[in-house]
């Protein structure tokens, strides 16, 4: 129902803030400014989304918890989103999701109702050991075949290049 509601009234925010704001500024800025926006929050992504990957691969390495970074990541995809989208309102909750104070504060408030039951990592292996050697399986591979003789002429004349 939250989903239809929010389907429902951010086109009509958009709306209203588009006619308020170029009944204020005129049609060309509101348009520039909307590309602007879009152009800013493009780098600002691509920049945190970066530091994300980065965060998420660190604690990959130091075997910690990864939900964490994940859930930053997620976040900084979602504001992305938002500031591709034109408009005003999904630029304000974009670039607020770009804020990792904000982006904290809500992951705070998410680990008050969702609980991570498990988490494991795969076991270590040194990538300098050896793989050790498997043993054949008891299994049967059922084939035709016919013998080739070895004096098998050509049934071309060649190219030159080679004698046969």
């Amino acid at each position: 129902m939250w989903l239809f509601v929010a389907f429902l009234l951010v086109p009509l925010i958009e709306i209203g803030l588009f006619i308020q704001i170029g009944g204020l500024i005129g049609l060309w800025p509101t348009l520039g400014i909307v590309v602007l926006t879009a152009i800013l929050g493009t780098y600002l992504v691509r920049s945190q989304g970066i530091a994300a990957l980065n965060n998420l691969r660190g604690s990959f390495s130091r075997l910690e918890d990864p939900s964490e970074p994940l859930a930053h990541g997620a976040m900084i995809l979602l504001a992305g989103a938002l500031l591709l989208t034109p408009g005003f309102f999904t630029d304000g909750v974009g670039f607020a999701l770009l804020a990792p104070p904000l982006r904290s504060a809500l992951i705070q408030n998410m680990r008050k109702h969702i609980k991570v039951q498990r988490f494991e990592m795969g076991p270590q292996q040194d990538p300098f050991a050896k793989p050790e050697r498997q043993r054949p399986r008891d299994t049967v591979i059922d084939g035709e075949f016919h013998e080739v003789s070895e004096t098998k002429k050509p049934n071309h004349n060649g190219s030159g290049w080679t004698k046969h």
